[in-house]
């Protein structure tokens, strides 16, 4: 299948199910998600993000219920990539001070005496926006230093954004993934904290800890379900650039419900441009992927041709399926949790927020996605619950898309 296209497309995970992914099982258990989800309780503005109910949209969709845990809201950032950069810094605070994260609340880390005793540190990070923005954010907080490179393409207003954290950022001349690998060398040389939701073969344990931090979200969400009374989804979406967060959801998932009958049917969901996890997935032999190139898409977030490797070995055990999506995806979720039916609130979901948005609809609505949608047993009884991962984070772009954008997601 061809993933350059306009069309959706989609494949099942017919790689081995482990009965638990060991990743899942010792790093994104509820205990781990816990500490993490204690530790962003201190953060200054921490309070959970609205979870919105779409009932009317359920309605016209013809499904039991759809709800969009909105990361607009964020600590002021409007997207959720915080959670995981400011998680990382932590531990990494915790362990060169060899004490427990649990006894470091953030008061305590911008001390004077945390300061006076780990002296300057720099963290440096690659972004599309949205993680570089968390890692200044948390870094500003902390006193300490950020260096943010971003890959060609980026958008100028997330760069200021960036900026007026107070860290040190640019845009390169390269795409993400090599940004990245610009980031670790320089790191190398200059003695810098590399935070990155990629991990490679030497460096994990960071990844693993925004893996980690991003558990809150998931944590909040069900939280948010069990108090309105409302039954279990059974059907998570998640969207994917490298696969931390699609990894975390689906691990954290794994720990929550088991491998039985009670765990929510996971989507994996990519840019049909950066598509890494579903070539992975439609190889089918576990081996990761890699796509090149300039991965010209909407979804700026999306954009990652490389794999998480903490990541993948959980999609690859208990994800149910993988989808690669064409901007207009995007587009057609951007519009109608903007634009909503009669009664059901309004969620600014930015352009690789909204792709599981667009990608639900075309799958109830779209013929030719019948055989998806029967592979995933959606019906009138089936709850879906959804990440609308970051709002308008760039807001002259937002409009552009919602106002002007002239594209094949009115069909």
């Amino acid at each position: 299948m061809n993933t350059q296209d306009e069309n959706v497309v989609w494949t099942a995970n017919s790689m081995q199910r482990e009965s638990v992914s060991k990743v899942s099982a010792e790093l994104l258990s509820q205990e781990q998600v816990r500490i993490a989800r204690d530790f962003h309780r201190t953060l200054p503005g921490y309070k959970p993000t609205p979870l919105q109910s779409l009932n009317a949209l359920a309605k016209h969709l013809g499904v039991g219920g759809i709800y969009v845990k909105d990361e607009s809201y964020r600590f002021g950032l409007k997207a959720f990539k915080a959670l995981g950069g400011s998680y990382a810094i932590g531990r990494y605070l915790a362990e060169r001070l060899d004490e427990n994260i649990a006894d470091l609340p953030f008061e305590k880390l911008t001390s004077r005496m945390v300061r006076e005793k780990l002296g300057k540190i720099t963290f440096a990070t690659t972004t599309d926006g949205n993680h570089g923005r968390g890692v200044a954010w948390t870094a500003k907080q902390l006193r300490q230093r950020a260096v943010v490179y971003m890959p060609k393409g980026s958008s100028p207003y997330r760069l200021a954004k960036i900026r007026e954290e107070g860290a040190d950022a640019s845009i390169s001349d390269l795409n993400y993934d090599d940004t990245v690998r610009l980031t670790a060398a320089k790191a190398r040389r200059e003695g810098w904290v590399v935070v990155q939701d990629t991990a490679w073969e030497g460096y994990t344990k960071i990844p693993g800890w925004i893996m980690q931090g991003y558990g809150t979200m998931v944590a909040e969400a069900l939280e948010q379900l069990r108090e309105r009374k409302a039954e279990r989804p059974t059907h998570v979406f998640v969207q994917a650039g490298v696969g931390a967060l699609a990894g975390s959801v689906v691990g954290y998932l794994l720990s929550s419900y088991g491998c039985g009958t009670e765990r929510p049917k996971t989507v994996v969901v990519e840019s049909d441009r950066a598509a890494c996890l579903y070539r992975s997935a439609l190889a089918g032999d576990g081996v990761p992927r890699c796509v090149g190139g300039d991965m010209d898409t909407i979804m700026a977030g999306l954009a990652c041709g490389e794999v998480n490797v903490l990541g993948w070995d959980v999609l690859r055990a208990a994800a149910d399926m993988f989808v690669a999506c064409p901007d207009w995806a995007s587009v057609k979720g951007m519009r109608i949790l903007g634009n909503p039916l009669p009664g059901d609130p309004a969620v600014i979901s930015g352009e690789s927020g909204a792709v599981t948005t667009g990608l639900l609809w075309a799958l109830l609505c779209d013929p030719a996605l019948r055989e998806a949608r029967k592979a995933l047993e959606i019906d009138g009884s089936s709850r879906v619950l959804l990440f609308s991962t970051e709002g308008d984070t760039d807001p002259l772009r937002y409009r552009d898309i919602v106002w002007d954008r002239v594209s094949s997601a009115a069909r």
